[in-house]
């Protein structure tokens, strides 16, 4: 099938089809990541911007990498030295953009919905970026693409997702790509960090992981958000490393061949323990490596619905 969106939202209107287009895709892209000389023609002449309202390394470096590799035009606007302080509205800001010639944008906001918001006001293509507690749909195409490399295939795997579901977006896009792909999908944490009724999104609830792990193939562990703390929605970090902390001995429980992954940064001896994050379970530098991979395809496939749009 050929790729016919204007925009990436989210991966919870694509369809099954659209998802492995672009993990087929990255499969391609990887072994450009993986030569000597990282550059390709393919995007000469594109122009891509980032746009980040809130904190990032691994999302927005991944991404101007990405058009880096192939040969697209980079710009990144910090918004805090941008004329966003001076009240600035994101609708004229990238207005602003798109009338010097971008043809795509890389959004992060912590507006949710903002990244559909923003691709109804423009012509030129939005990826999401992170739109609140919405979703994160490369850094779950990402995971994916992961999970298929190690384990050949996702239909029919048990993942289960661990931590602060309630606040994640990484978590909400896993759910709807994983669970349209054929896998099991798991959640466990705190009551606390648990959306109420979550269950309706197709997955399995457990408060305990000496519940949720047996029978787990892969395990994703969320980032605990210390700024969240402050709301009192678990007693303090050392409780939460005690019951739902990923360590050597809770690794035991899940499958021998269990992976591990982990969206980063770490909170290492919090959510995860040193031993797990730097053992062979785990594929966290990988997941950044094909981070690259995945949207470098995300742009590749937008740029080329822009093309067939001009002839």
């Amino acid at each position: 099938m050929a790729w016919q969106r204007k925009d990436l939202l989210g991966l919870e209107d694509l369809s099954r089809e659209e998802i492995d287009l672009i993990l087929d895709t990255a499969d391609a892209m990887k072994d450009i990541v993986l030569r000597p000389i990282k550059k390709v023609p393919t995007l000469r002449g594109t122009v891509v911007l980032t746009l980040f309202y809130e904190p990032s390394t691994r999302t927005r470096t991944s991404f101007e990498l990405a058009a880096k590799y192939l040969s697209a035009d980079t710009v990144n606007i910090a918004t805090s030295t941008s004329s966003v302080t001076k009240g600035e509205s994101l609708k004229d800001t990238v207005r602003t953009i798109e009338a010097l010639g971008t043809d795509i944008v890389v959004l992060r906001h912590s507006a949710a919905g903002s990244a559909a918001q923003l691709a109804s006001w423009v012509k030129c293509s939005v990826i999401n970026g992170g739109d609140g507690t919405h979703e994160h749909p490369t850094q779950a195409l990402l995971d994916m693409f992961t999970i298929k490399q190690r384990k050949g295939t996702i239909a029919g795997l048990t993942v289960t997702i661990v931590g602060d579901i309630l606040h994640s977006r990484v978590a909400r896009s896993n759910i709807w790509g994983l669970t349209k792909m054929g896998a099991r999908v798991r959640v466990v944490g705190p009551a606390t960090l648990l959306p109420r009724e979550i269950e309706k999104l197709g997955v399995e609830v457990y408060h305990s992981l000496e519940d949720a792990l047996p029978g787990t193939d892969v395990i994703n562990v969320l980032r605990i958000q210390r700024e969240r703390q402050q709301a009192g929605l678990f007693p303090s970090l050392r409780e939460y490393a005690c019951l739902y902390g990923i360590n050597r001995e809770r690794l035991a429980l899940a499958r021998p061949d269990v992976l591990v992954l982990h969206p980063g940064p770490m909170n290492r001896g919090v959510e995860i323990s040193p031993e797990v994050a730097e053992g062979p379970w785990a594929a966290i530098e990988e997941q950044v490596t094909n981070g690259v991979a995945v949207r470098m395809a995300v742009l590749y496939l937008l740029k080329g619905v822009h093309s067939d749009a001009a002839h």
